[in-house]
């Protein structure tokens, strides 16, 4: 088997490159890293990524880390398998480009923030500092009226067709439904029906199913 993500299951990272490759139907192998015990941070991991991140991807003899870049060469390197996550027409794929740094530069930030205070914190027996949930949730509420606004306008973020945009929303999102930041979704009925639909897509699922 070619392509292998080193990685773990609770990494919001990792599963994003673990949805787009199930989006593309391939197959690959996983090989866990025990963050609590470091491996991250050392080798052999650490010549795969030298910022110490998961994941990290190998195909054949090319190496990847950033998990972002790792989903665009998987969606154009194999563009004639599984469900297509990019646009071949280059103002469309543009208007996608656009959406996929909000969710890195907008939405991220504070989605991860949230992740962070509101699960990962309890899962590792640590204090949820209510203080910063607080100051996320107003910058994550000004992010999602934008996006309500925009999918007033279209069903997925990049368009009518579900794209990377939309996938790298996914790890993030799974983590805030299961807490009260789900409220700021819900609340906005276009986010809310976007976040149900993409939620439910099996590639998705799967994903989950290794958890």
């Amino acid at each position: 088997m070619a392509i292998k993500v080193h990685g773990s299951v609770i990494s919001t990272a990792a599963t994003r490159v673990f949805a787009c490759l199930n989006e593309k139907g391939l197959e690959y192998e996983f090989v866990p890293v025990n963050m609590a015990a470091g491996e991250h941070k050392k080798e052999p991991f650490i010549s795969l990524n030298p910022f110490g991140q998961v994941p990290a991807l190998e195909d054949g003899d090319l190496k990847l880390f950033e998990s972002r870049a790792i989903t665009q060469y998987i969606a154009h390197t194999y563009a004639d398998k599984g469900n297509q996550l990019v646009i071949y027409d280059t103002k469309k794929m543009a208007i996608v480009s656009v959406w996929m740094e909000v969710e890195a530069h907008q939405f991220d930030p504070a989605a991860s923030k949230l992740t962070w205070e509101l699960c990962l914190k309890p899962m590792f027996g640590m204090v949820t500092d209510e203080a910063v949930v607080e100051e996320y949730e107003g910058k994550m509420s000004k992010v999602l009226d934008v996006y309500e606004a925009r999918l007033a306008q279209s069903k997925y973020l990049g368009g009518d067709c579900f794209t990377l945009a939309d996938l790298h929303h996914l790890p993030n999102m799974k983590y805030l439904m299961a807490t009260k930041a789900k409220a700021l979704f819900d609340c906005r009925p276009h986010v809310s029906a976007w976040c149900a639909d993409i939620m439910t897509r099996p590639a998705w699922l799967k994903v989950l199913e290794m958890k």
